[in-house]
């Protein structure tokens, strides 16, 4: 079919053009179309149906819902009646697959690139209308006549000129060279489309340039769009130095001219010169260039044509066009390419190429290197991972046979620091930043290292060679595959020698240890702990703790207390124990570190409802401050106060209150009596009576405290609102409901505003106040505020913590009070076997949950 005057025309054979084979054409078609729909229609996506085929290669809406789905099929050079097989199966698939992952399809679009002979037509015009009666889907049909429409409209316009465009109109120019050169390429729709976009302007030169991480694919996404432009000269540059740019240009004027063979090189490169001044119907591809300098005395000479620069710098391009940042695969675009190198020469087994795509983090070079390598050797993508871990510096050098040893990322990486090396910083920074996790490490970590100017230079130019990303929020991020390279020591490579990276690790150590507030329990700290916890996981899973340093025991024991106090203790014991190990092991068994380090095991022991491990342990880390510092110093009398919260934890209340009367004498004999030490000695001793059933003796304790505390510590503080909850449950355990409502519903306010809803401290406020509404009768607003409490509690503690426990055991008792005996009786039947599973036999939840049990059976 003839296009409008002045537009190129399309023929679809162009999907064969750009892929080189038939299956190749039918996936670029299926691109496209999934463009074509994205262009008229909001929220176009793609899908990979796997395993199989659904009927869907794009869809429209939700997949909980109802769907518009795209269905590509690449009939050429004419549709005949011998499709309707497929046509229908294809159909028949989309149905199955909205049966059977919950979605329904409102239209079915078929999109073929030919026309209908008149059997076809008769055919699809019949099964259309018996098709839409009997399963109420709207059948459309996207032919040739009705793409071509829509490429040419002006909402097609862009995916037409990245399509076709190319394939249109160069053959109308007489003069042609091109030294091209396109490999194995995948995905990248949408830098496909900037580059049509960036370059669509007319007149003058158009410059623009594609940067990135060495390896993340730029020089194939410039073969690759350069290969399909329709300029009569397309010519590929190597310009990573002067030299090497006139040594382009050279064979430009050559491949011109071919009588110029045999003269000075320098009169080729001139003669290339004047010949792109005097001409626009030009593309010039610049790969790899390292310094913009070596390109500008050819950019200020050429007036007309168009320039393509390919570069790992990010900066110093602010004098051209459109820069576009190019990142790293998507998994289904990295999985397509390992899946082509490998089965490149017949099938392979494929299985563990998606863990090997994301542990190389889906850069582009990388994951063909991995999958050229499993192709040559025969290993499976598994294997290759194992040896990945188990000899990294070899399988990060490793290149297939035939292939450029220097197109390795290790080659690649070493090249770009090469370039840094008169900025000894940024090679320590590099390999500083190898030990944290890769995305979003804040920039401050690194001030100690030197003065700002020298920190911010070396900063800099790693980010201008794409090392690091600056996220311009205070943090930076790298690519998981640059740190894993930099954290592998290889003698070969001066950047990865052993002592350097030894001495990197100690460094990221001390610096992110040297970055943790102090003060746990102030709100405005909290952001700052969550912004450095990702990274202290990821440095302290790096090595065996048999090599933790004090300061690796530092930043775990930072990490650990910080959990135990947002209510996740289970999750921090074994950190606890490493950082007693390193403890032991530098310092020894009496040095006071140590000592406080095995009073906040025996406390992680207690908290994560172990009481049985915690009590041992606190009354042999008392009796050793006692002898080391005395019975009054504060580290001691803090141990006395954990060991009686150990006992109140294991039931024993009269034990518990003897050690809490001894610690509040100890603390106000020393501290003060409006010390915040001793008013939380005054708050457990209070809370203990009230365990132990003498509530209105723990009343007048608690109130004193709480207002104490409001005094001296302030209404928000999180001693005073744990205070305020306790007091508040008191008043309720003594009858008076109507103060225990206003007091829970005060400090919950305070609670949510100040510590978050995930907060233990707001978690437990919310409990206490669905008992107070259900000692009032307002059951249903205690079932609905339970039931958040429970959520909460499974997110902060786990399923399988008491208090969750306990907490499941309330919900059921709510229920039983509103009088859904039967919903409570299977919620304690589930209860009570959860509790046998994780709770030993006579644990006070366990108890109450079997009475609780037995006492609904018998109603």
């Amino acid at each position: 079919m003839s296009a409008a005057a002045g537009v190129p025309p399309i023929n679809f054979r162009a999907h064969e053009l750009r892929t080189g084979s038939e299956g190749g054409a039918r996936a670029d078609f299926e691109k496209m179309i999934a463009e074509l729909a994205g262009a008229t229609t909001p929220n176009v996506r793609r899908i990979e149906a796997n395993p199989g085929d659904w009927g869907v290669d794009a869809f429209a809406g939700d997949l909980d819902g109802a769907i518009t789905v795209w269905q590509a099929k690449y009939f050429m050079p004419v549709t005949t009646k011998n499709h309707s097989q497929q046509i229908r199966k294809s159909f028949a698939n989309a149905l199955k697959a909205a049966q059977a992952n919950g979605h329904t399809i409102s239209d079915w679009v078929l999109c073929i690139p030919s026309c209908m002979d008149g059997p076809a037509a008769k055919w699809w015009d019949g099964w259309k209308k018996r098709t839409e009666q009997d399963h109420g889907v709207v059948i459309w049909l996207w032919d040739e006549t009705e793409l071509l429409r829509r490429l040419h409209s002006p909402e097609g316009d862009q995916v037409r000129r990245v399509y076709f465009e190319p394939w249109g109109n160069a053959a109308n120019v007489e003069d042609r060279a091109s030294n091209i050169r396109t490999g194995l390429f995948v995905g990248r729709a949408g830098e496909l489309l900037a580059l049509e976009a960036a370059f669509a302007e007319a007149g003058g030169a158009v410059v623009h340039a594609v940067h990135g991480l060495g390896g993340v694919g730029k020089s194939a996404l410039a073969a690759h769009w350069a290969a399909g432009r329709p300029e009569a000269v397309r010519w590929w540059i190597t310009a990573d130095s002067t030299a090497a740019v006139d040594a382009g240009l050279a064979a430009l004027a050559r491949a011109l001219q071919p009588g110029l063979t045999g003269q000075p090189a320098e009169e080729q490169t001139e003669t290339a010169v004047r010949w792109l001044a005097g001409h626009d119907q030009w593309l010039l591809v610049l790969d790899n260039v390292e310094e913009p300098a070596h390109i500008r005395p050819l950019l200020d000479r050429i007036p007309d044509g168009r320039v393509l620069i390919t570069s790992r710098r990010a900066s110093g391009w602010h004098h051209y066009g459109t820069r576009i940042c190019l990142d790293i695969l998507t998994p289904a675009d990295a999985m397509e390419l390992f899946a082509q190198v490998l089965t490149h020469h017949g099938p392979r087994d494929t299985s563990g190429a998606n863990a090997v795509c994301k542990e190389l983090g889906y850069l582009a070079l990388a994951v063909e290197q991995a999958a050229a390598y499993c192709a040559e050797t025969g290993i499976t993508p598994q294997n290759y991972l194992e040896a990945l871990a188990k000899y990294p510096a070899t399988m990060f050098a490793a290149s297939p046979e035939g292939s450029m040893s220097d197109r390795t990322v290790a080659r690649i990486w070493r090249l770009t620091l090469d370039r840094l090396t008169d900025t000894p910083l940024a090679g320590d920074i590099q390999r500083i930043l190898a030990w944290y996790a890769p995305d979003r490490i804040p920039r401050d970590l690194l001030d100690a290292l030197a003065a700002p100017p020298q920190v911010a230079t070396a900063i800099g130019r790693l980010v201008a060679y794409s090392m690091v990303t600056d996220n311009h929020d205070g943090t930076l991020s790298v690519h998981r595959l640059v740190q894993a390279l930099a954290r592998t020591a290889d003698p070969r490579d001066p950047h990865r020698w052993a002592p350097a990276i030894n001495r990197a690790r100690g460094q990221a150590t001390i610096l992110l240890a040297a970055a943790f507030p102090t003060n746990l329990e102030q709100p405005g700290n909290w952001p700052r702990f969550r912004a450095l916890l990702p990274h202290s996981d990821t440095l302290t899973s790096l090595h065996v703790p048999d090599r933790d340093t004090l300061d690796t025991a530092r930043v775990l024991n930072f990490t650990a207390a910080f959990r135990q106090a947002q209510g996740l203790p289970t999750a921090v014991v074994p950190a606890f124990e490493r950082v007693l190990d390193t403890r032991e092991r530098v310092l020894g068994s009496h040095h006071p570190h140590t000592l406080i380090s095995r009073n906040n095991l025996a406390y992680a022991y207690a908290a994560a409802g172990n009481p049985g491990r915690a009590i041992p342990l606190y009354e042999q880390t008392l009796g050793e401050f006692e002898r080391a510092l005395g019975k009054d110093h504060p580290d001691t009398m803090m141990t006395l106060n954990n060991l009686a919260g150990a006992y109140r934890e294991a039931g024993d209340l009269q034990r518990a209150i003897q050690l809490f009367k001894r610690t509040l004498q100890d603390r106000e004999r020393v501290l003060g009596k409006r010390h915040p030490d001793t008013l939380v000695s005054r708050n457990n001793l209070a809370t203990a009576y009230h365990e132990a059933g003498d509530v209105n003796r723990a009343i007048p304790v608690l109130e004193r405290t709480l207002d104490e505390c409001e005094q001296v510590l302030g209404n928000i503080h999180p001693t005073t609102l744990k205070l305020s909850n306790n007091l508040a449950a008191a008043y309720q355990e003594a009858g008076d409901a109507h103060h225990a409502i206003l007091l829970h519903e005060r400090t919950l306010e305070n609670c949510e505003r100040e510590l978050g809803n995930d907060h233990p401290t707001t978690v437990i406020s919310r409990e206490n106040l669905v008992a107070a509404y259900r000692s009032a009768g307002a059951l249903e607003r205690a079932i609905a505020l339970h039931k958040r409490t429970l959520h909460d509690q499974e997110q902060a503690l786990g399923e399988d913590h008491p208090h969750t426990l306990a907490s499941r055991g309330n919900l059921a008792l709510l229920y039983a009070a509103a009088g859904n005996l039967h919903h409570a009786t299977r919620l304690y039947e589930i209860l009570l076997d959860d509790c046998a599973r994780v709770l030993r036999p006579k644990h006070p939840v366990t108890a109450s949950v079997r009475a609780n049990l037995a006492r609904i059976r018998s109603m």
